[in-house]
């Protein structure tokens, strides 16, 4: 297993089509985005309908950065972009 950096997590509301997963394709409604970053600065993104158990990888969005400290930026990045409700 990878030793953790870091790991955030946000809760937010999918933005209209929902959000592609690997396992189950798309997942609608409130979600939680959670990021983790290794130390060799690999991050890896899950998301998971709000309150559950079972989180889901959006491998489309995994990335690494140089420095750990760019994780936060990441993390609120992502979030910016998957939280796009319906108008």
């Amino acid at each position: 297993m990878t030793e953790l950096h870091s790991e955030l997590s946000s809760t937010f509301t999918a933005p209209p089509g929902g959000v592609m997963t690997d396992e189950v394709g798309v997942i609608t409604g409130d979600l939680e985005l959670r990021t983790q970053c290794a130390v060799d600065g690999r991050i890896t993104v899950t998301v998971r309908y709000a309150g559950a158990d079972e989180w889901y990888h959006i491998g489309a969005a995994d990335t690494t950065v140089h420095d750990a400290a760019d994780h936060k930026p990441v993390h609120h990045a992502l979030h910016g972009v998957l939280h796009r409700p319906a108008p």
